[in-house]
């Protein structure tokens, strides 16, 4: 987590310097959009105070955003993602050191309200929707390696996470620099109830992306 906070922060802290030199377009009236890509550095935690302990692992993320503006200031920012988060740990069995990895890949629909105080920067704060789509399992030790995957095929728009995610962007003409942090709320069960995952996921997106408008 260090290691990503430090990358954004340097990010922000270039962009920020380039953007001072910058002859940009003021854009935060007009309707806009664009593509991204980048990482995530995910983990998950225990809701049910159990002694689980994991280390977090990098994912890839990349999709397109759409910005509408509701007057120069404030806007709504939709996205559609794909995103992978998960988690890595180890331990010891029968005296053998063993490495576990999971790997989720998610469909993020995340509605971000911006607000936009000068040409450069955007704050952005909302709800997402993710959808499981795939999970990955890998079991090594000194001597195998196990690999599992389940695909999920899920046909119904009303069964998803519910996340919060917020963060910004840095533009820069055509370039956006991106940083976010999320993490799961509850489970939405598809028939109206919901439920709180046992295990959720929290993660940082750090992400480059191209602005047309």
């Amino acid at each position: 987590m260090k290691k990503l906070i430090f990358m954004i922060g340097a990010v922000t802290l270039i962009a920020g310097n380039i953007s001072a030199q910058e002859n940009t377009n003021d854009f935060r009236d007009q309707f806009t959009f664009g593509l991204k890509a980048g990482a995530n550095y995910s983990n998950v935690y225990s809701t049910n105070g159990d002694a689980f302990v994991a280390d977090p692992k990098f994912g890839f993320a990349a999709g397109g955003f759409v910005a509408i503006p509701i007057g120069k200031l404030l806007g709504v920012q939709p996205e559609l993602l794909f995103s992978q988060k998960g988690f890595q740990a180890t331990g010891v069995i029968l005296g053998s050191t063993y490495k576990f990895t999971r790997t989720t890949n998610y469909i993020d629909v995340p509605i971000f309200f911006s607000l936009k105080p000068c040409e450069f920067l955007t704050i952005m704060a909302g709800p997402q929707y993710s959808y499981l789509i795939k999970r990955t399992d890998v079991f090594g030790n000194a001597s195998t390696s196990i690999e599992q995957q389940t695909v999920f095929e899920n046909d119904n728009i009303r069964k998803n996470t519910l996340c919060f995610v917020g963060g910004g962007d840095i533009n820069l003409k055509h370039v956006v620099f991106g940083a976010r942090v999320g993490w799961d709320l509850m489970n939405n069960n598809g028939d109206g109830t919901s439920g709180t995952p046992s295990y959720k996921n929290v993660w940082y997106q750090a992400t480059i992306g191209y602005r047309f408008y």
